[in-house]
C-alpha cells in the first residue's frame, strides 16, 4: 500500500470487556463496586498508616506506597471503563490513549518494584531483626521508593514512547478495554519488532528481575523461620509476611500468565480477562489481604473508628 493511502488514526474504539448490549449495565456495576471497593480499601490503608502513631514503621511505609500505587493504578484503567459501559460509542483519542498506557505502565512498573522492595523488608526485619531499624532506615526508605517512582516512569516513557513511535493507519479497534501495548502493537501498520522487543524485554526483566530479590528474600525468610525453635516463636515470624506472600503470589502469577510468554501463544481474549485482574481486582484485594490478616492495621481502624483524634 503506499503511503499516500494510509489514513492516519486520530482515536480509537475500545471493544470493553464485552460487547453484548445485555451486559452492559449488570458489567458497569459490577465494575463499579470493584472500583468504590478499591479507592475505599486503599485510602483506608493510605489514612491509618499515615495517622495512626503505632504503624510508623518502614513496613507500614512501604505499605502506603503500595496502596498509593493499587489506587493509582486502578484510577487510570476505570473511570474510563465504567463510562463505556454506558455509551455506544467506545472512542478514545489517540493522546488520552497514549496518556492511559503510560500512567497505566508507570503504575505496574512501580508495583512490581514495591513488592520486591516489601520482600525485602521482610528479609530484613525476620533475619536480622536486632539490626532492622538500623538497617531499614528512614533514609533508605525513601531511597528505594523514590528509585522505586522513577524507574516506573522512565520505563513508562521509554516503553510508550516506543508502542506509539509506529505507525496507526485505518485500523482502529482496540481488543481491550484500556490502552495496552500488545492490543496497540497488533493494530500497527508500520513495522513492530523494535517496539515488540522493547515490550517483551522490559517486562520479562522487570517480572523476573523482581521476581528473583522476592524469591531470594522469602527463601532466607524461611531458612531463619525453621531455625526458630519454638512454635510461637515460628508462627508470629510466618504471620508478619503471610499477607505480603499471598499479594506476590496473586500479582505476580497473573502477570507471568500475561506476558512472559511468546507473542504465537498469545490470546487477546484470555489476556483480556487476566487485566480485569491485575487491574482492577488485584488492587480491591490487597487492602482486604493486609488488614484482615494483619493484627495491627485491624488495631489501628479500631482506635480510629472509636477515636480518630488519638490515633
Amino acid at each position: 500500500m503506499a503511503p499516500e493511502n494510509f489514513t492516519r488514526v486520530t482515536e480509537f474504539i475500545l471493544t470493553g470487556v464485552s460487547d453484548c448490549p445485555e451486559l452492559q449495565i449488570p458489567l458497569f456495576l459490577v465494575f463499579l463496586v470493584l472500583y468504590v471497593l478499591t479507592v475505599a480499601g486503599n485510602l483506608g490503608i493510605i489514612t491509618l498508616t499515615s495517622v495512626d502513631s503505632r504503624l510508623q514503621t518502614p513496613m507500614y511505609f512501604f505499605l502506603r506506597q503500595l496502596a498509593i500505587i493499587n489506587l493509582g493504578n486502578s484510577t487510570v484503567i476505570a473511570p474510563k471503563m465504567l463510562i463505556n459501559f454506558l455509551v455506544k460509542k467506545k472512542t478514545i483519542s489517540f493522546y488520552e490513549c497514549a496518556t492511559q498506557l503510560g500512567g497505566f505502565l508507570f503504575f505496574i512498573v512501580s508495583e512490581v518494584m514495591m513488592l520486591a522492595v516489601m520482600a525485602y523488608d521482610r528479609y530484613v526485619a525476620i533475619c536480622n531483626p536486632l539490626l532492622y531499624m538500623v538497617v531499614v532506615s528512614r533514609r533508605l526508605c525513601l531511597l528505594l521508593v523514590s528509585l522505586t517512582y522513577l524507574y516506573g516512569f522512565s520505563t513508562a516513557i521509554v516503553v510508550s514512547s516506543c508502542v506509539f513511535s509506529v505507525s496507526y493507519c485505518s485500523s482502529n479497534i482496540i481488543n481491550n478495554f484500556y490502552c495496552d501495548n500488545v492490543p496497540l502493537l497488533a493494530l500497527s501498520c508500520s513495522d513492530t519488532y523494535l517496539p515488540e522487543t522493547v515490550v517483551f524485554i522490559s517486562a520479562a526483566t522487570n517480572v523476573v528481575g523482581s521476581l528473583i530479590i522476592v524469591l531470594v528474600s522469602y527463601f532466607n525468610i524461611v531458612l531463619s523461620i525453621l531455625k526458630i525453635r519454638s512454635s510461637e516463636g515460628r508462627k508470629k515470624a510466618f504471620s508478619t509476611c503471610a499477607s505480603h506472600m499471598m499479594s506476590v503470589t496473586v500479582f505476580y502469577g497473573t502477570l507471568l500468565f500475561m506476558y512472559v510468554q511468546p507473542r504465537s501463544n498469545h490470546s487477546l481474549d484470555t489476556d483480556k480477562m487476566a487485566s480485569v485482574f491485575y487491574t482492577l481486582v488485584v488492587p480491591m484485594l490487597n487492602p482486604l489481604i493486609y488488614s484482615l490478616r494483619n493484627k495491627d492495621v485491624k488495631a489501628a481502624l479500631q482506635r480510629f473508628m472509636t477515636n480518630p483524634q488519638k490515633t
